[in-house]
């Protein structure tokens, strides 16, 4: 009799431990979700889990909340498939020691049950072991593709004469990168890349399958969050232009320094061959500091000092609806261009474009035609008609002084209606993080009429720097997530209002 009542204590342990595994199947996709916004990285994702306690203490996963949803990509399916072996062993393991220790009483049994829940509420912290198990296979797979697509670039380098452009900075660098795709469509047959991508394992994706003979151009982004990722990805495209955009506070809590940047930025100048072309910003003084530090072709661009300028801008007008100037390159002349693109920051973006395009030989009527074609870039100073008659402002992406205040800038040119933002602030800061955002408060109450702030503890430095302006308090408002700010925005906007949505931070720097 005590034998059976054992066996079946053991039956009940291992049914517990199958509920447990499958309700673990959906519970791990959200930690999952956070560790790929993480780019698979275990310290960046523990960091996490350990400044968000409350949210990782949730029993379940709301697909429906969260911005950037998971996504099942070959790595993440392994991972998930790994993760849901290890914890499958860690509850047969459970059931192994009701077996062995088939002597002792029911406290055994409540032991092991409770065993079963902790694997299933620890699902977070036991996503870091099934990672680190993957990532020497990872790497494996990761490098195979990467040498892949550098054998292809060298080929098409080789056998038709593709030429690289290669883009960093700390900001701009997308947009500059899709400006100056539509530039160099006027003459040549271009291979640009996706939104943000910018890793080598991005790249090399893109190289392996949409770079073929064709296209005369490949546009690389180069991003990075710690010194020597910016030589590793120019290693892979192997660039003979490389363009400097702008270098500023951003990823401080990576970098820890401007000279950091600095530095690494700068290991694009560096990648290129001795018959590579180098080109600045020279408007951006951390980019100056740059110019002379390599003995190569260079060109500066700018709207500022123009004597020293190779490529520039001038008899600027920036508008409600789009920017007009004039572009003056030295040895072919100025020409007259438009553009719908917003705010005086997009100008030194078509100044880089525009460079890149002097480089490969383009004249200037060429040059206009492409500025004027040149669209809006996805929330980066999109300007949208909104059916309630407003007029919205996207700025949400990956916001940060420079932008921030370009933005506002640009809020500040419209002379009709109500001015309305929508911020959390600015993130990855570092140290200057707080100092910043209270800033960015001050030149807030300077532009607007009202001020919707989402996060009550990360806006704080905003709210002080509001107030200490006179902004009227009952004007700022603050919200915890973004439907809050959007139900506000039903009741305070009218027809003819311009509401500028300034970064929308993702997932995991969420509050709620």
């Amino acid at each position: 009799m005590l034998e059976s009542i054992q066996w079946i204590d053991a039956i009940v342990v291992a049914l517990v431990g199958l509920l447990v595994h499958r309700l673990s199947k959906e519970r791990v996709k959200y930690p999952l979700n956070m560790l790929q916004l993480a780019s698979y990285k275990n310290e960046d994702y523990r960091d996490w889990v350990e400044k968000n306690l409350p949210r990782v203490r949730r029993l379940h996963y709301k697909k429906q909340e969260e911005k950037t949803p998971l996504v099942m990509t070959d790595r993440a399916t392994r991972l998930y498939k790994t993760h849901l072996r290890l914890s499958g062993s860690l509850l047969v393991g459970v059931v192994a020691l009701r077996l062995i220790f088939m002597s002792f009483g029911y406290w055994f049994t409540l032991v092991c049950v409770v065993l079963n829940f902790l694997i299933f509420f620890l699902q977070y912290w036991i996503l870091i072991l099934s990672n680190s198990i993957n990532y020497p296979n990872e790497e494996k797979i990761n490098m195979g593709f990467y040498h892949q697509a550098q054998d292809k670039i060298r080929s098409l380098k080789d056998q038709n004469n593709l030429r690289v452009l290669g883009i960093t900075g700390s900001f701009g660098k997308t947009s500059t990168k899709f400006i100056t795709n539509t530039v160099l469509q006027e003459a040549f047959e271009v291979q640009n890349t996706p939104s943000s991508y910018n890793t080598p394992m991005g790249l090399s994706k893109i190289i392996n399958n949409e770079l073929n003979s064709d296209k005369e151009v490949f546009i690389a982004e180069l991003g990075a969050e710690v010194p020597g990722e910016i030589e590793e990805v120019a290693d892979l495209v192997q660039p003979d232009i490389g363009v400097i955009t702008a270098i500023g506070p951003t990823h401080m809590h990576l970098f820890k320094t401007i000279e950091n940047i600095q530095r690494t930025k700068f290991e694009l100048i560096e990648s290129l061959p001795e018959d590579g072309v180098a080109i600045f910003n020279h408007d951006n003084g951390y980019v100056r500091e740059l110019v002379g530090k390599r003995d190569i072709r260079t060109l500066k661009y700018g709207m500022e000092d123009l004597e020293a300028l190779d490529l520039y801008a001038k008899d600027i007008h920036v508008g409600e609806r789009g920017s007009q100037f004039i572009l003056g390159i030295k040895g072919l002349g100025e020409i007259a261009c438009q553009t719908r693109l917003l705010g005086r920051h997009n100008i030194s973006n078509l100044l880089a474009a525009a460079s890149v395009a002097h480089v490969l030989g383009m004249d200037l009527d060429q040059i206009q035609a492409g500025i004027a074609k040149v669209e809006p870039v996805d929330h980066r100073l999109n300007l949208i008609d909104s059916p309630a008659g407003t007029l919205v402002i996207d700025d949400t992406f990956n916001s940060n002084p420079v932008g921030a205040r370009a933005a506002l800038d640009v809020l500040g040119q419209f002379e009709k209606g109500q001015k309305i933002i929508i911020t959390p602030g600015m993130v990855e800061l570092g140290d200057m993080e707080e100092e910043e955002n209270y800033k960015l408060g001050k030149e807030i109450a300077r532009v607007v009429d009202y001020a919707i702030l989402v996060g009550i503890s990360r806006t704080a430095p905003i709210q002080r720097g509001i107030l200490e302006e006179g902004f009227p308090k009952d004007r700022m408002k603050v919200v915890e997530n973004l439907d809050g700010a959007t139900a506000l925005i039903g009741q305070l906007a009218k027809p003819g209002d311009v509401i500028l949505f300034e970064n929308d931070l993702p997932d995991n720097y969420s509050e709620v």
